[in-house]
């Protein structure tokens, strides 16, 4: 229960709001299906612009197909975008998708909204789409990205209750807390991570841009903390720079939480972010190993990432981390190489994952030709996918518990608990230890 709003929605709306045109949010966050339903035949929208992820999709598709199958809404034209429906675009259009945007929506659905508005609409002339024409899938140039992202007015937070998202929060939590974003894109070349929407790039709104929004949200809002939703926050240290001076002048303070590389990260960085209200940095580690690391074309280093946690925690801001597991050629020791990360740099927490393969990506890639999967497109997302070559699913769930109880144990006994706290989750971390050496 840490839900956030739709900015990416957000963000068309109030663009084509700016742009003249009327527009309807319906965040289906704690709505159901039926609830849904019903509202798109009350509102027989011209166009329905839907955003769709890898964790989206499979609901996503039953509303295609509720839209396509609908008296009411078959002169409606549904656009999809997001991450996901650009190296799928055959399949989102053959499934009843009328247009995939490629890319940053605001400008292209502007386009194409005022092109749909024509009874002779030439969608040949707008960039950054997918479609059909004569039942052959064309793909019209990509659209040059926004340089200069001030230009784009606040995400349209007024077109959806923001106070569910806040009571949710407060109700599982006893906080509240909202999201920001500052910046599009990111600079570095993971290969395990998709640069479909905004690309392999660094554009950043102005700390003064920033600061208004902020002091916008906390005015209409009032929330207890902000999470900014940017891959690197701490890019650019004279923008940090520049932040914390307008945040001065305007005697400006809230608590949040950010994602940082330990390669942009320096004492003096650190400072900053307290400064600026910083309680919790998550550092991406991805991985203890220098081996795994340098597959992933991480760029960063295991021994410095260490060290940047435990100055992160030196100056009094909780430390978060990444650990990523099952990427191609991880190795068992490599395993244990993280769990050695963990205990050593002891951050206050730690989020798991086993790697996926997300088309579009190197990793997709570089597995391609050995991917598995016993479920057609239209019933599994990229989460499902597994490749040959790499252990099994059972050794993973056995790894992550061995690693989780390990790290735990590590803890408990270093604080000076005894053995009657800590022995079982020994014994938990000793058993899947062994466990993954049996189900390999």
């Amino acid at each position: 229960m840490k839900p956030y709003v739709p900015l990416g929605i957000l963000y068309i709306s109030a663009f084509l709001k700016q742009n003249g045109f009327e527009t309807t949010v319906y965040d289906s966050t704690f709505r159901s299906f039926d609830e849904q339903k019903k509202a798109l035949i009350a509102e027989k929208p011209d166009v329905i612009a839907i955003y769709c992820n890898l964790m989206t999709k499979l609901n996503v598709l039953p509303l295609v197909k509720f839209i396509r199958q609908s008296d009411e809404l078959k002169s409606s034209k549904i656009i999809l975008g997001g991450p996901e429906p650009p190296f799928h675009a055959s399949e989102f259009l053959n499934y009843g998708a009328d247009i995939i945007v490629e890319g940053e929506g605001e400008e292209t659905v502007l386009e194409l909204c005022r092109e749909l508005s024509n009874s002779q609409a030439e969608l040949s002339k707008v960039n950054g789409i997918y479609y059909k024409h004569d039942g052959t899938v064309k793909k019209n140039p990509p659209r040059e990205k926004l340089k200069d992202i001030d230009v784009l007015p606040f995400p349209d937070r007024k077109a959806v209750d923001l106070s569910l998202y806040l009571d949710a929060w407060k109700n599982a939590h006893g906080y509240s807390s909202v999201s920001i974003n500052t910046m599009r894109g990111c600079p570095y070349t993971c290969k395990w991570c998709s640069h479909t929407v905004y690309g392999v790039s660094y554009r950043r709104r102005s700390p003064k841009k920033t600061a208004d929004e902020i002091e916008y949200i906390i005015q209409n809002y009032n929330p207890d903390m902000l999470w900014f939703v940017d891959d690197v926050f701490t890019v650019s240290h004279k923008w940090l720079t520049k932040l914390l001076q307008v945040f001065n002048e305007r005697n400006l303070q809230i608590k949040f939480e950010c994602i940082s590389r330990s390669d942009r990260l320096n004492e003096e960085v650190i400072k900053i972010l307290k400064q600026l209200g910083c309680f919790r940095l998550w550092i991406g580690a991805e991985s203890g190993s220098q081996h795994v690391l340098n597959l992933m074309d991480r760029r960063v280093s295991a021994a410095d990432t260490r060290e940047k946690i435990k100055l992160t925690r030196r100056h009094g801001i909780e430390a978060g981390t990444f650990i990523m597991l099952g990427y191609p050629g991880e190795r068992k020791q490599d395993i244990i190489e993280t769990t050695e990360h963990l205990k050593d740099s002891n951050p206050d927490i730690f989020l798991t994952t086993v790697a996926y393969p997300i088309k579009g990506t190197p990793f997709y890639t570089e597995v391609e030709s050995r991917l598995v999967t016993d479920k057609q497109w239209h019933l599994r997302t990229d989460r499902d996918l597994d490749f040959k070559g790499r252990y099994s699913k059972n050794f993973y769930k056995h790894a992550n518990r061995y690693m989780v109880n390990e790290v735990n144990y590590f803890k408990m006994k270093t604080s000076g608990a005894g053995f009657a706290s800590y022995g079982k989750t020994y014994l938990k971390a000793k058993v899947s230890r062994i466990m993954m050496s049996l189900v390999k």
